[in-house]
């Protein structure tokens, strides 16, 4: 069935655009398309951001997993470089600071009628695209490839199961969520 489905281009947009329209509905549902809530995290005031992410992540871990034990997934580790990170994340972050938004919480507002969404976000994206585009030779030669590291996970780093990182990882997870519920915050 997943060969099949990999063959089907037309399915795979039509599966795309309704998780996406599930993912907003779960950002906005989660109130992490609010622009004050966005900001509350940056101050360190409001974790909602947080708690709705790491929930993201135990599922998203977990599922990926479950589908990989079942044989319905296979995993493709790419290998990256610190200059990739740190211009994926000077990017990602200055667009953070100016707007109090990320790519995911833009796309959620603007559909919640946000118009600093809409006008910054969404327009900062495409700028952000067509200078990255525009850069890219000079980024690419000078500084994206500086520090490479290969495509190693942390299990096969440890040399273990990946279920004995996955559980632990789920459990702390679990307790921080639950400890940033009895603070309140």
């Amino acid at each position: 069935m997943l060969v099949s489905l990999h063959q089907n281009k037309k399915a795979q947009v039509i599966i795309g655009l309704c998780v996406g329209i599930i993912f907003g509905f779960l950002l906005q549902k989660a109130g992490v398309t609010d622009y004050n809530v966005v900001t509350g995290q940056l101050l360190l005031t409001d974790f909602t951001v947080l708690k709705m992410m790491l929930s993201a992540v135990i599922v998203g871990m977990v599922g990926v997993h479950v589908l990989k034990t079942l044989g319905l997934a296979r995993l493709h580790v790419v290998s990256g470089s610190v200059g990739s990170n740190v211009i994926g994340g000077l990017i990602f972050g200055v667009g953070f600071a100016l707007l109090g938004y990320c790519p995911g919480t833009v796309a959620g507002a603007v559909g919640t009628g946000a118009f600093d969404a809409l006008f910054g976000g969404f327009a900062g994206m495409l700028i952000g695209s067509a200078l990255f585009a525009a850069l890219y030779s000079f980024l690419n030669a000078r500084i994206l490839n500086k520090g490479k590291f290969s495509s190693i996970t942390l299990p096969h780093l440890l040399g273990v199961n990946e279920w004995v990182v996955i559980v632990p990882a789920v459990l702390l997870s679990v307790a921080a969520l639950g400890l940033l519920e009895h603070m309140g915050v």
